[in-house]
């Protein structure tokens, strides 16, 4: 790895700045490079880059982005080896604690002390943060034993200690799904993941490999309503809830554990962003960008969970590297044609990500649904294009290529992105 020792070992200036060294700030550097930026430098908080991937020690990575199969802290040792090869500065252990709109930004590291740099243009790639007890208010006690999922992972994961002995998990999102099994398989008994939804949060295949395959039961419309325990926690209380997802308390029961585990869905970090008072999408929470993946601040690109969460770290890479080519076209002085073409959410969909297309260039528009449709479904763009599919499901992520074929005569208009029961469509 390329590392910076002190603080004259940084340049005054550079190319390409990339907050956050996990999947998308490492497959930024390496657009960059290939863009032709010079001078780029990686910062990341953590003592090694990385990011989330380093305590995934699960397999499941890679598909998309190597062709194989792969753990998590192989998928980031692949990514970094590319950063490498390509004579990417590096800087772990750093916090940047403030940017302005000019492009400057201050840095703090035991390594460099506190340090100014500018730069041509800057790429946020911070990854996403789990939501807490506080931010889902769950009342009752306030004991040891109750954590997020992935804290829960990193303590398994990366400092061999467990948790705890019996393990109730909140939520179904994919960390929640991921840490159930890998705690049946370090002998924690899991007494059961409850979701508050009536369809589970995470991908299919992590509830089919998760929980059904070890027996592990899943209780939709249902959450925690209490906890218990002084010092440690000893229990909590479930309850299902009605249409307007409210508790039905008289139907509560208790579950005796010493463990909660909190899966309750990732908020984009946006703390820079905010600094940088780039406008932010009500609905995903981080940045909106162009087809380049630039926010509304001139110079700065987002990618990433940053940005909005994927749902795997290739789909990240590879948008991340779209940010990354499109800053370092910036920093050599080539901005691109503005883009002519917007995009917005029509029915049954939550968010479009970017917000605006180039009708000459070819691009991968993302999308989740609102709302399940188990059977035929019709994914449409204005009217340019539909395609059929099996089922749609909120925790799966959609992608669509729109390039200047589908895009023809389409400059100046707004594309509504919809999808619709096959039987709601007409032909």
């Amino acid at each position: 790895m390329v590392t910076v020792t002190g603080p004259q070992h940084l340049a005054d200036h550079y190319d390409v700045i990339i907050v956050g060294g996990g999947p998308a700030g490492l497959a930024a550097a390496v657009g960059a490079r290939d863009q032709g930026a010079q001078r780029i430098l990686i910062i990341d908080r953590d003592p090694a880059p990385g990011g989330i991937l380093l305590q995934c020690i699960h397999s499941g990575f890679g598909l998309h982005a190597f062709g194989e199969d792969v753990t998590g802290p192989e998928y980031a040792h692949r990514a970094l080896e590319q950063v490498i090869e390509r004579d990417v500065d590096v800087l772990s252990g750093a916090d940047v604690v403030d940017a302005t709109s000019d492009l400057r930004i201050k840095l703090m590291s035991p390594s460099t002390g506190v340090t100014a740099l500018d730069t041509s243009t800057l790429v946020l790639t911070p990854g996403a943060r789990e939501r807490t007890r506080g931010a889902i208010h769950i009342p009752g006690e306030r004991p040891s034993g109750v954590m997020t999922a992935g804290l829960a992972q990193q303590l398994v994961n990366l400092r061999g200690l467990l948790p705890g002995r019996r393990a109730v998990i909140l939520g179904s999102g994919d960390i929640g799904l991921i840490m159930a099994r890998r705690l049946t398989l370090e002998g924690v008994e899991v007494a059961g993941v409850f979701e508050l939804l009536p369809y589970p949060s995470g991908l299919g295949r992590n509830v089919v490999q998760c929980l059904e395959d070890f027996d592990i039961p899943l209780h939709l419309s249902t959450t925690v309503v209490d906890v218990h325990g002084r010092e440690r926690l000893e229990g909590v209380s479930v309850a299902p809830v009605d249409g307007a997802l409210r508790p039905v308390a008289e139907r509560a029961w208790q579950v005796p554990c010493d463990t909660l585990l909190l899966s309750v869905g990732l908020i984009p970090d946006t703390e820079l962003a905010r600094r940088l008072r780039v406008h932010l999408d009500p609905v995903t929470g981080g940045p909106t960008v162009s087809s380049s993946m630039e926010t509304s601040l001139p110079g700065v690109f987002a990618a990433g969970n940053g940005l909005h969460v994927n749902d795997l770290a290739d789909w990240v890479s590879r948008e991340a590297r779209v940010a990354g080519a499109a800053a370092g076209d910036l920093a050599q002085g080539h901005r691109r044609p503005p883009d002519d073409v917007e995009l917005t959410a029509g029915r049954n969909v939550a968010y479009v990500v970017p917000g605006t297309l180039a009708s000459n260039r070819t691009q991968t528009v993302s999308f989740r649904v609102e709302q399940p449709i188990h059977g035929d479904t019709i994914l449409r763009v204005g009217d340019i294009h539909r395609r059929k599919v099996r089922a749609v499901v909120p925790a799966e992520m959609i992608t669509i290529k729109l390039g200047p074929r589908l895009l023809e005569g389409c400059a100046g208009d707004t594309l509504r992105i919809e999808a619709l029961p096959a039987g709601e469509v007409s032909p």
